[in-house]
């Protein structure tokens, strides 16, 4: 026998009498008197533990029979109210009503009866009197194993109403323990799922419950009530004896939160942990990326629809989500999360991971469902049977019929015989809500697949190139660097003069000087020309600007394709083959809208000819000639006085070592500048990236930068002759890095190795068309060429296996 907290069911009639009102009142009541309190709700509602979590300071929880089980009531409850005063267990719907078909099974009633809990019924009198009376004594005497213990009467009208109905009630031996006057303003709102969720308002609504409840309810005749519960024979439950750590490792997961994702059982993050993983929350509403390093995903239940323009809005999150789960992230899906993996809702752009669209339906649909698995995935075993619930008023489609629901292969769940959902073998998504605690094998399926997905990164890197990830991230302290692609350490002290002299810090940025030294140096007019604070922001300018379909050609400058994810695009890859030499065919590349293609391409330093760029068939061709200043007399660039659908990126960082002021510009069509400058953010282009371009595009300028370019090909030269000397090939090119298979030396990458032996390289994987074996190497000094080889090849004689 094991002594459980003193504890009351708050009942109702029927829905609408007031109990989360009361409920979530009492809770905040009791908890500003000092006491712990446990916070319970009867069922699957995801709404009122909200409310409960709030006005308690503890996680709000579910008991459900249906969901989890008879036997597994008790022991949750003890879970849930350790170290507790008081539990306060909110019912659902009237005092008898459960499941359809099943004689109250999953009632409050029936959870009273589980927990030997006394029972507080709350009954809305304002419509009658003493009939109130016959209402309470039918609900006491209807099941003799449910103790109607006390009553609340709301929506009280006057002192003379509220005798009337107590006189009356007295008569039954059954205490009225307070009495809610009509006049109080303190109920919820809400809106088409029931009430609005506590995350999306202040605390303020819960205050006011609290304090209602302390002035017109008998508190000290409540905890009497609550403290006459009979003890429990139940043992607590414990997360870590139905879940096991399938390695030594600590995964985490990233878990949705905030406005638009509300709703998670609270054992949920306990089984995780238990499971050895764990959770991070995030905010798909206003976090631009998922956590760092998660190796899982659980997108719970909420309202996404209610929320779709500022879920859109979130461009960079939807694409890293959308290349994760692509790229075989366990990701687990719950109805919220369904919808938000979509392509839309209500018009609004999602994640675009299932290829989908949902809307508002016309009703709603709601209910315990039984779920049978047609095939292994990541939950589910090929028949086995779960028991969860479906509430919803949106409707999944299929792009060419608006008004059937899309059928998936393989569905999640065939949910009392329709299909539901999508599942593969790393995605489980569907409009059902499994209380984990129930069947925890579920649990223990997602926590091996996080373990197995943090081990496979561990081991080989991410499943495909990161198109987020920049050399500057493989730097360390203490480290050589071949990572960054800057030909300088540091700005020449002309620059650094001109940057930090007679420069009118106060005053808003003009790029208007800019405008004009870029048009000079190029001898284009004004119009074709738009300075930008580096070439990330032009690449995130034309993503926006320039719609249809899109197309990178790879291998290539990663931010490209970042920035058209970042926007909602899903572009296309053209890879270019290493045993051509990574040569441009224009006629091998599909037609597209936008095309976008690196000149030199960074990572192969590859120059392709002019000629050949122009023969891409796209309505817009965009070349990135970042390097093109490190190219003596920059020959194949693609700026003329006629470059109709064209746009050329240039960036002043490489030459000049001015990473931190990012300073670049854009040259070409004048209608696509227009275009791209309805786009740019007043003011983007700041003072000194401003004085960095006149000065940098001056005649003396622009001489010493042709004389650094030609010192690049020499010594570009010398380190690709000292990687042949130790029998490496790098890709012959002219940018100031250089491209190298390591395979020779070891399949495997070489860049943790070399940061033993303290040299910092960009990895080869970070980038599509290539593998963990190539490295990218920025030019550097003969004297640093030759430290670096050195470590190369007694790497070379070391043993280097695969992990």
């Amino acid at each position: 026998m094991v002594r459980c907290t003193a504890r009351l069911v708050i009942a109702a009639p029927a829905s609408g009498h007031g109990k989360t009102t009361v409920a979530t009142g009492l809770m905040a009541a009791l908890s500003s008197r000092g006491l712990a309190v446990a916070p319970f709700k009867v069922g699957p509602d995801y709404i009122d533990p909200g409310y409960h979590t709030l006005a308690a300071g503890r996680p709000g929880r579910n008991l459900d029979p249906v969901l989890c089980g008879e036997a597994l009531v008790a022991p949750l409850f003890a879970h849930g109210s350790q170290d507790c005063d008081i539990a306060v267990i909110e019912g659902v719907m009237g005092l008898f009503d459960g499941r359809l078909g099943s004689r109250g099974f999953g009632s409050t009633a029936h959870v009273a009866r589980l927990l030997k809990a006394p029972v507080l019924l709350v009954v809305d009198v304002r419509h009658t009197s003493r009939s109130a009376a016959a209402l309470v004594a039918g609900m006491s005497s209807f099941d003799p194993d449910v103790e109607v213990a006390g009553v609340v009467l709301n929506q009280i009208g006057s002192p003379r109403h509220e005798k009337e109905v107590r006189d009356a009630i007295a008569e039954l031996g059954i205490p009225v323990v307070g009495a809610l006057p009509r006049t109080l303003a303190i109920e919820a709102p809400s809106r088409h799922l029931g009430l609005v969720p506590a995350a999306e308002r202040d605390d303020s609504g819960i205050r006011a419950m609290g304090e209602a409840v302390a002035a017109h309810l008998d508190l000290d005749a409540i905890l009497a009530l609550a403290g006459t519960a009979e003890d429990l024979a139940c043992t607590p439950w414990t997360p870590g004896d139905v879940v096991a750590p399938p390695s030594a490792r600590r995964p985490r997961v990233a878990v949705a939160a905030g406005r638009a994702f509300t709703f998670r059982y609270a054992e949920t993050d306990e089984l995780l942990v238990a499971a050895g993983c764990e959770p991070v929350i995030f905010d798909p509403m206003t976090d631009p990326s998922l956590p760092d390093d998660v190796s899982g995903l659980w997108l719970g239940g909420g309202f996404p629809e209610v929320h779709a323009s500022d879920l859109h809005a979130n461009h960079t999150l939807l694409a890293d989500i959308r290349q994760q789960v692509n790229g075989g992230l366990p990701t687990v899906a719950e109805c919220a999360g369904l919808l938000y993996l979509c392509e839309q809702v209500d018009g609004h752009g999602m994640v675009g991971a299932i290829p989908a669209t949902a809307h508002m339906g016309a009703r709603l649909t709601m209910g315990y469902r039984n779920a049978t698995s047609a095939e292994d995935t990541l939950l589910g075993r090929i028949g086995e049977t779960v028991t969860g619930h479906e509430f919803h008023r949106t409707v999944i489609t299929d792009d060419a019929d608006a008004t059937a629901t899309r059928r998936f292969d393989p569905a999640a769940w065939i949910l009392d015989g329709r299909a539901d959902g999508i599942a593969t073998a790393t995605l489980h998504a569907s409009y059902l809500h499994v209380h984990w605690a129930g069947h925890p094998q579920l649990a223990q399926r997602f926590a091996d697949a996080v373990h197995q997905h943090a081990a496979a990164v561990e081991c080989f890197g991410p499943s495909g190139p990161d198109v987020w990830h920049h050399g500057d991230r493989d730097l360390r302290a203490g480290l050589v660097d071949f990572a960054v692609n800057v030909r300088r350490p540091r700005p020449p002290d002309w620059l650094m003069e001109e940057l930090t002299r007679d420069v009118d810090w106060a005053s808003y940025p003009d790029a208007t000087p800019a405008r004009k030294a870029i048009a000079a140096h190029h001898g284009v007019e004004e119009a074709m020309v738009l300075p930008v604070a580096g070439a990330a922001e032009a690449f995130t300018l034309i993503a926006r600007a320039i719609g249809g379909s899109s197309l990178v050609v790879h291998p290539q400058f990663t931010e490209t394709e970042a920035a058209l994810l970042a926007a909602g695009r899903n572009p296309q890859r053209h890879l270019l083959r290493a045993d051509d030499g990574f040569a441009l065919h224009p006629l091998d590349v599909p037609h597209a809208d936008l095309v976008m293609v690196g000149n030199p391409t960074n990572p192969t330093a590859v120059l392709h000819t002019s000629a050949s760029l122009r023969q891409l068939e796209a309505e817009v061709v965009v070349v990135d000639e970042a390097f093109m200043d490190c190219i003596p007399g920059q020959a194949e660039s693609l700026i003329s006085a006629d470059m109709t659908g064209q746009l050329v990126l240039r960036s002043l960082t490489k030459t000049w070592a001015l990473a931190g002021i990012r300073a670049g510009y854009v040259v070409g069509d004048p209608a696509l500048i227009r275009l791209l400058t309805l786009q740019q953010p007043p003011w983007s282009v700041s003072t000194p990236a401003v004085t960095a371009m006149v000065a940098c595009l001056r005649d003396g300028s622009r001489l010493e930068a042709d004389a650094l370019a030609r010192e690049g090909v020499f010594h570009r030269m010398d380190l690709a002759e000292r990687l042949h000397q130790i029998g490496l090939s790098p890709v012959p090119g002219s940018a100031p890095f250089v491209l190298v298979d390591t395979s020779p030396i070891c399949t495997t990458s070489l860049r943790e190795p070399l940061a033993g032996k303290g040299f910092a390289v960009r990895r080869g994987e970070t980038f599509p068309g290539l593998g963990p074996s190539w490295l990218r190497l920025a030019v550097r000094t003969p004297s640093q060429h030759h430290r670096l080889v050195e470590a190369l090849a007694q790497l070379k004689e070391e043993t280097c296996t695969q992990p």
